[in-house]
């Protein structure tokens, strides 16, 4: 009888090891490669390292299809991932998750493309919650039917993680309670639902251990988790690309999550008019993401107070009001892609390390940026529309005394404005000091004024500029008195042949020498001569310009004391201006004595021009050559008057 037991007792091992074979040959491939396990992610002591999502594995596999009508990815002594998992093949699927008993070496497990209904679901997520997986992954589950209400049994799991994605529901009409109730409640570390157009979840119905829920890609709006007060433990919540509107909101429901630390709301509708609106944080938040969103520049006043990195990429703020309260803990701000202006103060970041201002509106930023954020290592403000101008020769010299804390330099800063600049680099870019420099180039400018009225003053006073204004000024009088007074008489004949200048010190060679051989004789030439011809009653000056512009040509005797008298200056003043004016060869020059050039002031420049450039009589000391001089000057100044009174030249009563 013993001998008999032994026997079948053998038997059936050999059985047994038989079929673990066949099984082992039909069903699965055993891999050498071990799934990459993600159980460091929650560790046994309950520190706070981030739970991440489990990866789908497609390489290093095989396809088998044996004969339950799935198909086998990946198989190994820790993971398994199957795929084409239905309704036919479910049952089968079940009895082989089951045979997996808490103890066993399987840990993750992954269901891919799965046209089940949802009862079939969730016989399969009881089975798993009672097995030795601690990773569950199922990715597009289509076709979901017949949803209605079920119990489930969380007790004694081994279960840490769970990951849904592409979950599509086929019924139109059911109770969605009855599918949120059921995740809700879980007692695991980890829940994810991603891309699944979930519109709403349920505050769980005890204290929840949830650690980490990653919502993304779904329909969620802000009525999630309103006064939901079990989440005691979550710490990482991620509802990026979802519906959220409201900042206020979502600052409430995070108001009772007492744990949590990173919340990521990025790809949302979010805005905050900010009118007395009270938003009520998480006091543990540390890390808020809110970047691809509606946020204006009232963002600021709701905030968590103990945030240390935020990011604001991609809103639509202009500027960070300076009036906000202040976020001492906050090392990281990223404020990219926004409209910005300049650099933010930093008067409520007492703590900031690293800025992120990238593809904003930035022409100029302000060149003492490190001086008002002293404890920021790092700032990041490439891609802007830097204008090339005197002002941002500051920011470029604070680069170079930067040690490096400005990201991206040289390559993400280049000129923008003007246009001729457009495309270098800011490290090229370079002005002088003088055109930067605004006291300098004032003082440079005065500078040169004061030099240039200087020069003008001198150059005025050596050639006695005022006195030519001023001869000016009583010609043009003059002129304009003739003309009202008379002007008919404008273009009267001449009545003269010359108009003699002299000083009165030489006035005994003129009268004895000069009219008497002039005046008398054959060819007599009338002269004008101030003692019989000047007016009585007219000034002087007036007297003058009449004689010159009734006699034919003006005759001066140049002596030493001709440059010694002020009316011979005003003579030959206007009988110079008489010359250019009319374009007439009209100047005779006697020279009657040597004149030294140190002898004649600077405001005779005239005379030392036209004593360089004409030709002048010089009255000769022997007698011999005297008629010579005389024929000279007739011939210089022959002209035939029209008559006057019936009289010829020389004629008298």
């Amino acid at each position: 009888m013993t001998k008999n037991k032994r026997s079948l007792r053998n038997f059936f091992i050999y059985k047994c090891l038989f079929a673990l074979t066949v099984w082992s040959h039909v069903s699965l491939t055993v891999e050498n490669e071990l799934f990459t396990s993600v159980s460091n992610d929650f560790p046994e002591d309950g520190s706070d390292k981030k739970i991440k999502i489990l990866p789908l594995l497609y390489r290093n596999t095989h396809w088998s299809k044996a004969n339950f009508n799935w198909v086998v990815i990946q198989n190994t002594t820790e993971s398994l991932s199957l795929s084409e998992i239905t309704n036919g093949n479910v049952k089968k699927l079940i009895a082989l998750l089951s045979s997996f008993r808490q103890g066993s070496r399987l840990q993750n497990l992954t269901l891919t493309n799965v046209l089940v209904d949802w009862k079939a679901l969730i016989e399969i997520f009881q089975t798993v919650w009672h097995s030795s997986v601690q990773y569950f992954n199922i990715n597009s589950v289509t076709q979901l039917s017949d949803v209605e209400s079920c119990d489930f049994d969380y007790a004694g799991t081994s279960m840490k993680a769970l990951t849904l994605q592409k979950v599509l529901i086929t019924d139109l009409y059911f109770i969605q309670d009855d599918v949120y109730r059921i995740f809700a409640n879980m007692n695991i570390a980890a829940l994810t639902i991603a891309e699944s157009e979930m519109i709403h979840m349920l505050c769980p119905s005890s204290d929840s251990p949830f650690r980490y829920l990653n919502f993304l890609k779904n329909d969620l709006t802000d009525l999630l988790f309103q006064k939901c007060d079990k989440l005691t433990q979550l710490e990482t919540l991620i509802l990026q690309k979802n519906k959220f509107e409201t900042l206020s909101k979502v600052s409430s429901m995070t108001s009772h999550m007492k744990s949590l630390k990173y919340l990521d709301m990025s790809s949302n509708l979010l805005s905050h008019d900010g009118a007395d609106v009270q938003c009520q944080w998480a006091e543990s938040l540390t890390e808020l993401d809110l970047s691809s969103n509606l946020l204006s520049d009232s963002v600021f006043e709701c905030l968590p107070v103990n945030i240390q990195k935020l990011d604001l990429q991609n809103n639509q703020i202009t500027s960070v009001p300076s009036g906000m309260a202040e976020l001492k803990f906050l090392k990281e701000l990223n404020l990219a892609s926004n409209r910005l202006a300049d650099l933010p103060v930093c008067s409520g970041f007492t703590s900031l390390e690293l800025l992120n201002v990238e593809v904003n509106l930035i022409l100029t930023p302000a060149a003492d940026f490190f001086q008002r954020c002293l404890r920021v290592r790092e700032l990041q403000a490439g891609h802007n529309p830097f204008k090339c101008s005197c002002e941002l020769q500051d920011f470029i010299r604070m680069e170079r005394q930067s040690g490096g804390r400005l990201f991206g330099w040289p390559a993400a800063y280049v000129c923008e404005y003007p246009e001729g600049l457009r495309g270098t680099q800011l490290k090229d870019f370079h002005l002088s000091e003088l055109a930067c420099n605004t006291t300098l180039l004032l003082v440079t400018a005065l500078g040169l004024m004061l030099v240039l009225v200087a020069v003008v003053a001198f150059l005025c006073i050596y050639l006695d500029v005022p006195w030519y204004v001023r001869m000016t000024w009583q010609w043009t009088q003059t002129k304009r008195r003739a003309w009202h007074n008379h002007p008919a008489e404008q273009e009267a004949a001449l009545q003269f042949h010359a108009f003699i200048s002299y000083s009165e010190r030489d006035s005994l060679w003129v009268k004895n020498e000069l009219m008497p051989n002039l005046e008398k004789g054959e060819g007599c030439v009338q002269l004008c001569q101030h003692e019989r011809n000047f007016i009585p009653g007219k000034s002087i000056v007036e007297n003058i310009i009449n004689c010159i512009e009734k006699s034919y040509k003006s005759i001066f005797v140049l002596s030493p004391n001709f440059v010694q008298s002020e009316w011979c200056h005003y003579e030959l003043y206007f009988a110079h201006h008489k010359l250019f004016s009319e374009n007439s060869n009209s100047l005779i020059l006697i020279l009657l004595e040597p004149i030294p050039p140190y002898v004649i002031p600077a405001r005779y420049h005239k005379l030392k021009a036209l004593m360089a450039k004409r030709t002048y009589l010089e009255w000769p000391k022997e007698r011999t050559k005297r008629a010579l001089f005389w024929a000279n000057l007739r011939a210089a100044i022959r002209i035939n008057l029209p008559m006057c009174d019936g009289r010829r030249c020389g004629e008298t009563d």
